[in-house]
């Protein structure tokens, strides 16, 4: 009756709409009479088993995607993001000023291996894609906004105090595996080792039975704070938190490197505190921060790189007023989120003003930097020299970072970088023989090297990274090639464990392999940089192999450099198994880094440290990713 009411208009308009969700497979046609009752009455579970319908979004997605397989199939369209799949709930670990969003409870998980996808509310899903626009194209790559972040804003809100890291969003924790049983076994050999013989100093002599001192500060202790938050090992944390608490001094006499203690202190109790919500760890991150500032007070601006943190003075090294470029552009990080955690912008204004004025400077070559700067011109010195390894390399990792730490917005960071590897591309970029290996050398007055710093390693993670950020899918191409050549500096090496410092042969000779070894370069500092990478690229790949590629290295580090009474040791000789030659140091990142990365590297969860909610500064220590309040 009520359809003969309705005009032709009207009812042509019905039945095309309804012809249209046939087909979209929304609906199924069981019968003319009843074709509304088959969609009210589909179960949520039948629904979800319908085709993936073209052009829809999963509705009311979670604050950033879950980590995802690259999409090698983009082809000739490397303008087009991978797409995004909905994320799992988030396992509260931070306090609640974080703000991080947790998705809706009705959304099912999914892990990277599903090939379903979850539909629902098409209609808001729809609206949602039409309203979504490009903020910047740079050479082949659209970033997609993301809504859910504020840009850094010149006035900081004071934040609101952290509640209990218990209080929210729980899921059922993810049990470790045996790989990751064999890391907390290795860290607790090494914590013994440094608990028995160098408690409260900064870095451990496993054969001597002493320790060594750089700062006096406690270095290793606090590099290894969020280690065994992460690990899990309450008992630890708390018997260091006392250390902390109790004999963490910073009113001293003495000369810090601003960068090391930035990465190592700063960062390692700014990520303590958000991991913990423990204040203790704020209120000391707040008076190291003030007493670094003193750096700045340079005529360019560029801070020097030596601070008495008891007299607050500041110097550059006594050999030359030059600061390193990594040096300068890599405590960004950590004075930036200090300013968000205390209202105060003097830190974040001191080295936004360093990027901005990096950013203008001359002496690049095609986006790569020289390693030197002047801090009393604030220029560039040492001009013709590019290299991804020492002296220059976190530059780039953290002109990434920064974009991705700030939301997105800063759009001269994200060109810098693309700029950057571009040039990496274009002068550092060769292939050894016989293996055919991709490796980044380095370039000296139009001079190629094909030397390879361990360090470089680095390279292949922050790549993907990116690229999980919505650039490129070339740049996870060339991650996964770059890795394949980092784990070849182990596999080629007799111990298993890579040298400092690698040379690639250029031409085919009979009997040489792709990596040569120089003497000078043959020792091994316990690294982190290519369990780095693993890391990020089995997050965002999934694929297993990259996870025994990670178990081979730690066998060899426990094979190697395993000291019996505790502790782990540099050695001098990666190519003579009988005597590596130990150097009696366990460096501090080997608790605070490489260690972790493996942890981590060997879960399968990814909200362990969830890659769309943080950001690892350059020691490993995660800080958060902005989000508006």
């Amino acid at each position: 009756k009520k359809w003969k009411q309705l005009s032709r208009l009207q009812r042509s308009i019905i039945l095309f709409l309804f012809a249209a969700l046939v087909v979209c497979g929304v609906i199924s046609y069981t019968s003319v009479g009843e074709p509304w009752k088959s969609l009210t009455n589909k179960s949520l579970d039948d629904q979800r088993t319908q085709p993936e319908i073209p052009g829809l979004k999963l509705a009311n997605p979670a604050v950033l995607p879950a980590p995802q397989k690259a999409d090698a199939n983009l082809g000739d369209h490397p303008e087009l993001s991978p797409q995004k799949l909905p994320k799992p709930p988030h396992v509260r670990r931070g306090p609640s000023n974080l703000q991080i969003k947790a998705p809706r409870r009705d959304v099912r998980l999914k892990t990277r291996h599903d090939t379903s996808r979850v539909v629902e509310e098409p209609v808001q899903a729809d609206k949602e894609e039409k309203t979504e626009k490009s903020v910047i194209s740079w050479r082949g790559a659209v970033i997609e906004p993301d809504q859910s972040t504020e840009p850094p804003s010149s006035k900081i809100k004071e934040p609101e105090k952290p509640s209990s890291v218990e209080a929210e969003d729980q899921k059922e924790p993810v049990p470790i595996n045996e790989r990751q049983i064999a890391v907390i076994e290795a860290f607790r050999h090494a914590w013994k080792g440094y608990k028995d013989f160098a408690w409260g100093h900064d870095e451990l002599k496993p054969l001597s039975k002493s320790y060594s001192e750089w700062f006096g500060l406690g270095l290793t202790l606090i590099d290894a704070l969020d280690t065994m938050w992460i690990l899990g090992l309450k008992e630890e944390f708390e018997e260091a938190r006392k250390w902390v608490a109790n004999d963490l001094v910073f009113d001293k006499n003495v000369d810090v490197n601003l960068f090391e203690s930035t990465i190592r202190i700063l960062g390692g109790l700014l990520s303590t505190y958000h991991l913990s919500g423990d204040s203790l760890f704020l209120e000391k991150a707040k008076d190291i921060g003030n007493r670094l500032m003193p750096a700045f007070k340079t005529p360019s601006k560029i801070p020097y790189s030596d601070v008495n943190i008891g007299r607050g003075t500041a110097h550059p090294p006594r050999w030359t007023s030059d600061s390193t470029v990594a040096e300068v552009t890599s405590i960004q990080l950590e004075f930036r989120e200090l300013s968000r955690l205390t209202g105060d912008e003097k830190f974040q204004k001191a080295v936004d003003e360093v990027m901005k004025h990096v950013h203008t400077l001359s002496g690049k070559n095609d986006g790569l930097v020289p390693m030197f700067i002047n801090t009393n011109s604030g220029q560039f010195t040492h001009l013709g020299v590019y290299t991804l390894g020492a002296r220059a390399d976190s530059y780039y990792e953290y002109l990434l970072k920064q974009w991705i730490q700030g939301g997105k917005k800063e759009n001269e960071l994200l060109e810098d970088y693309m700029r950057a590897i571009e040039g990496v591309k274009k002068h550092l970029l060769q292939r050894s023989q016989p293996k055919k290996l991709t490796f980044v050398g380095e370039l000296a007055h139009g001079h190629f090297s094909a030397k390879m710093d361990h360090l470089v390693c680095f390279l292949p993670g922050t790549l993907a990274l990116g690229a999980h950020n919505g650039l490129t899918a070339d740049h996870m191409k060339l991650a996964e090639a770059l890795i394949e050549t980092c784990y070849q500096m182990y596999a080629q090496v007799e111990t298993g464990l890579s040298p400092e410092i690698v040379h690639f042969n250029l031409h085919a000779q009979k009997g040489h392999k792709d990596v040569e070894i120089k003497p000078a370069d043959r020792h091994n500092l316990l690294r982190p940089e290519t369990v780095e990478s693993l890391f990020y690229m089995y997050r965002f790949t999934g694929d297993k192999k990259y996870q025994d590629w990670g178990w081979e290295i730690l066998q060899n580090f426990n094979k190697y450099t395993r000291v019996p009474t505790g502790g782990y040791t540099s050695i001098n000789n990666v190519q003579n198994p009988s005597n590596p030659e130990p150097r009696d140091k366990m460096e501090s990142f080997f608790l605070g880094e490489t260690l972790k990365y493996m942890f981590l590297l060997f879960s399968d969860d990814i909200d362990l440290i969830n890659l769309d909610k943080y950001v690892f500064n350059t020691e490993a220590h995660p800080l958060p990713i902005w989000v508006p309040a």
